[in-house]
């Protein structure tokens, strides 16, 4: 068996790029800047929602310069790259400032999900290539080592054509406030990694149907707590996740049992593996085990150190950085990601009208 299953994403050909990070909260502050320092990222300049914040990570993370808003950091003529993780309701807004600085900056590294709804979405990707600049989407998880193994074997035919594909979430997320406001809950702000996951292993599919209750932990009016959700394929293949935010009273006083698994069976073979994430702040690896025909009676059991928080987020700004090089749109690009917008998009629908929904639907 070959055993490179390319669990980290190459290396950009130029990574010296002067980064412009907007946004100062614990996803900038303690997993994105840190991945930056660890793979020799140059970090400009930083902004937050508060001057006190910005303040905070920069000394935390070595960034040199602190900008009182986004409008001031994006007007640095030395900013090529503008690294945006703010609420999506307030994406937009912050991309159409970018784009207004085009001769300066090149690309922008937008959080997911990319926008409040499909809609919303296209006009912002609308917007970046009217002016020219390069639009990726920091849709993570396709960078988790597990992932990308996977996505590996798959392409490498070691599991032959994919019959079903499941992921099984028992974790509970910190839902930060800003959802409080918004129409969605777990399928915006959480299955929107599992939905583009899927997407990146297997293509498009054809329809997506979603089953949800609300999660008796979460407080605030909601949804979309719990979601059951499968997609249909053209070719036969099935893909589904259980996205359990609940995971029993593990917060009330009962035994915990958290974790994210997924699998894969093939006609020549299956996969099978964990997301570390749960454990974060420990650093706890993603695992994978694998078994094919190629490899007769034996299971797999390849082993990395690294991990997807911080380490994966090296690769979503690493792409950005190769696609600015290579002259080339992103893999994660803004186009590609309004898939995964429809994608969402389709299961509220499918929650709505109680049916299936095809994504054409959505797209048009």
């Amino acid at each position: 068996m070959n055993f490179d299953l390319g669990h980290q994403a190459r290396r950009p050909p130029k990574s010296d790029y002067r980064i412009g990070a907007i946004g100062a909260g614990f996803i900038m502050r303690d997993v994105q800047l840190a991945a930056y320092k660890n793979a020799g990222y140059v970090v400009g300049a930083i902004c937050g929602a508060t001057v006190e914040a910005a303040l905070a990570a920069a000394k935390e993370r070595g960034v040199a310069r602190v900008y009182r808003s986004y409008q001031e950091l994006l007007a640095d003529p030395s900013i090529e790259v503008a690294d945006i993780a703010v609420p999506p309701h307030l994406q937009l807004a912050v991309v159409r400032e970018a784009v207004a600085q085009r001769d300066h900056v090149k690309g922008i590294l937008a959080q997911k999900p990319l926008a409040m709804n499909y809609a919303e979405a296209r006009e912002l990707v609308n917007l970046c290539a009217e002016a020219g600049v390069t639009l990726a989407v920091n849709q993570n998880m396709r960078y988790d080592q597990s992932i990308r193994a996977l996505k590996t074997l798959l392409t490498r035919g070691d599991l032959g054509e994919p019959v079903l594909g499941t992921i099984e979430m028992r974790a509970i997320p910190h839902w930060q406030t800003w959802l409080r406001d918004y129409p969605g809950l777990t399928l915006h702000a959480m299955s929107i990694h599992h939905l583009d996951c899927f997407r990146f292993l297997f293509g498009d599919p054809e329809c997506v149907y979603a089953s949800v209750r609300t999660d008796p932990r979460t407080e605030f009016r909601h949804r979309d707590g719990i979601c059951l959700y499968i997609l249909e394929y053209a070719s036969g293949l099935r893909a589904s996740a259980w996205d359990d935010v609940w995971a029993g009273p593990a917060r009330e006083g009962a035994a915990s049992d958290l974790y994210i698994k997924w699998r894969v069976e093939g006609t020549d073979g299956v996969a099978q593996g964990t997301i570390g994430w749960p454990g974060y702040p420990n650093r706890q690896p993603s695992t994978i085990e694998f078994a094919t025909r190629r490899s007769p009676g034996v299971w797999h059991r390849p082993e990395w150190r690294e991990t997807w928080f911080p380490d994966a987020f090296e690769g979503t700004m690493g792409e950005l950085l190769s696609a600015l090089a290579e002259n080339r749109e992103p893999v994660i690009s803004g186009r590609d990601n309004l898939n995964t917008m429809a994608l969402v998009d389709a299961c509220y629908r499918s929650l709505d009208q109680h049916r299936p929904v095809a994504i054409k639907e959505i797209t048009g």
